[in-house]
């Protein structure tokens, strides 16, 4: 029998509960027992969401970050916060924000500096540590959460960050080496598991995420030398990988002394023969096989096909789950009132990635016949969106077929080009200009809102943004600048806007994914091939034009642009 469990869930609720919640403690506007008891709600609704799994996640849930919850975990908290007056909340937001609800603007510090989560668009709050770091456990807020769940009665997994993935993370804040921390720091994780295994863990998952990286020789000796001493811990740990190939470090995996491994099936499919040939035969094999990262229905037939043979030879050894944690993908596709039918019926988001799951599960456990029907609509979304023209657009497909390697050259020397449009411009040597973008103030965003409540009218709108322009314009020539822009007043989002004026993409309404912290984005949906129907920034530029004999420059967001932040594509 094979068995279901999950890396992740989002936090922030479908309606982005968390983020309101957040930033009204934040503002003094409630207490920090609200806040709490918002997080314990959102805790209690997505385990619910995840009762059909064998193992639910426990202590996936931020309320700002999981790296930085580890470094509270384990008592790694920068020294020009710990000595500062307050609550453990109070530290946590200093180090999130640099400062807490309860500091006034004069009393902040320097917030933690914060990069992305690997190569996805989540962003964590960096560990600091110094050759003096000392470690020391605080187990309390997964101990907590450990026990809300196991009196909902879900089977909750505990889920924690690895010790080397942690290390390699943090960023040294004197000329110290990091990774000679790791004595220090594996006492504090032994501890932590048997605390969890004292509360009853049976199994805790500890992400390695590190292990698809080029690791050196001496970052591969700590992955052996930690699991070496974790292994003598009370539960069962499966280490889990995700987000790329594991390449050399395959069989440095395959001897850990753990219980079960986990692969990202979507990335390293073709490694999954030689992770299973390389394990003992007493090793779960844990297989993410539902993308954790777009947001597209799973192929289940197709993928039934591969895993059938699989799970025949490795019976119970055998556990599925999504490719990583669902924390990249939107909550709940039921939220969409307004998407296009066809693309809605392409689509999956956290909560529609589970029932995959569990069909998936039900198909190996029982037979095919059992979802038989289920199979049916999926494979009937999937030749349709194969088949869709709005996808292979012909039209796109005739325009790409005619081009040509002369349309990339250029028709005159650059000397030509230079002279005209030195003559043309009139420029001085050194001309000066701005990139692009003015402010959107509060006045332009009350126009936007405005506009899409349906209080004002859509020609109202458009005569607010020439006035800002105008404005822009204005403000440019006292300045003094020789080459003006017309401050693009009328653009909601760089990638929203121009988006919204072509053929190809789509925008949900609550596909909210959490970037950081409160801070949540609405990628758009890149679902089929580009067209550009009819212009898209002429009119605003001819029109800031006509304001001023100063060359205007027209701005647009380029190819690469939009494509690189249309996230869930």
């Amino acid at each position: 029998m094979a068995r279901l469990h999950n890396l992740g869930f989002p936090r922030i609720g479908s309606k982005r509960e968390l983020k309101f919640a957040q930033e009204a403690f934040w503002k003094g506007q409630s207490s920090a027992a609200e806040l709490l008891a918002v997080a314990k709600q959102l805790r209690s609704k997505h385990w619910a969401l995840q009762e059909n799994l064998d193992f639910v996640p426990v202590g996936d849930f931020s309320l700002y970050d999981q790296v930085l919850d580890m470094s509270f975990t384990l008592g790694n908290i920068p020294k020009r916060v710990a000595k500062l007056a307050g609550d453990e909340l109070d530290n946590y937001f200093r180090v999130a924000r640099g400062r807490s609800a309860n500091d006034s603007a004069c009393s902040c510090v320097h917030a933690g500096e914060m990069t992305k989560w690997f190569d996805t668009n989540y962003h964590y709050i960096v560990p600091e540590v110094t050759a003096d770091t000392e470690f020391s456990l605080n187990s309390s807020r997964i101990l907590t959460q450990f026990a809300e769940a196991r009196a909902q009665g879900v089977q909750a997994k505990p889920v924690l960050i690895g010790p080397v993935t942690y290390l390699w993370l943090c960023k040294e804040k004197d000329d110290s080496n990091r990774l000679t921390l790791l004595d220090k720091l594996l006492p504090v994780y032994q501890q932590l598991l048997t605390e969890l295994a004292s509360a009853g863990a049976d199994w805790v998952q500890i992400d390695e995420p590190v292990l698809v990286t080029e690791l050196e020789a001496h970052w591969q000796l700590a992955i052996s030398k930690s699991y070496e001493v974790l292994a003598a811990s009370a539960p069962k740990l499966l280490v889990a990988t995700y987000f790329g190939t594991l390449q050399e470090n395959l069989s440095l995996v395959a001897a850990l002394p753990v219980a079960g491994v986990h692969l990202d099936v979507v990335r390293a499919q073709a490694e999954v023969a030689s992770l299973i040939a390389a394990l003992p035969t007493d090793k779960v094999v844990s297989l993410g096989v539902i993308d954790g990262r777009n947001i597209w229905k799973t192929d289940l037939t197709s993928l039934l096909d591969w895993l059938e043979p699989i799970a025949k030879d490795l019976g119970e050894r055998l556990w599925l789950a999504p490719s990583c944690s669902l924390l990249h993908v939107p909550v709940d596709l039921d939220h969409e009132k307004k998407l296009d039918s066809d693309i809605v019926n392409w689509l999956a988001f956290a909560k529609q990635k589970l029932a995959e799951l569990t069909l998936l599960g039900r198909a190996l456990n029982q037979g095919r016949a059992s979802i038989a029907a289920e199979l049916t609509v999926n494979q009937a979304a999937i030749a349709n969106r194969k088949a869709s023209k709005r996808v292979h657009n012909p039209a796109v497909k005739a325009a790409v077929s005619q081009i040509t390697a002369s349309l990339g050259q250029r028709q005159s020397h650059y000397e030509i080009r230079a002279a005209k449009q030195a003559q043309h411009l009139k420029l001085p040597l050194y001309p000066t200009t701005t990139i692009g973008s003015f402010p959107q103030t509060q006045a332009i965003r009350q126009a936007r809102l405005d506009v899409k409540k349906g209080r004002i009218s859509r020609v109202e709108y458009e005569e607010n943004m020439l006035a800002e322009i105008a404005y822009a314009v204005e403000q440019q020539e006292q300045l003094g600048l020789d080459v003006l822009v017309h401050g693009e007043a009328e653009r909601n989002d760089m990638v929203e806007y121009f988006g919204e004026q072509l053929q190809g993409y789509a925008f949900s309404q609550n596909g909210w994914v959490q970037s950081y912290g409160s801070r949540c984005v609405k990628p758009p949906i890149l679902f089929g091939d580009i067209s550009r129907p009819k212009p898209m920034t002429v009119n605003w530029t001819r029109y800031a034009q006509s304001l001023t004999d100063k060359p205007m420059k027209g701005i647009r967001a380029g190819s690469y642009f939009l494509g690189n932040f249309v996230e869930i594509h």
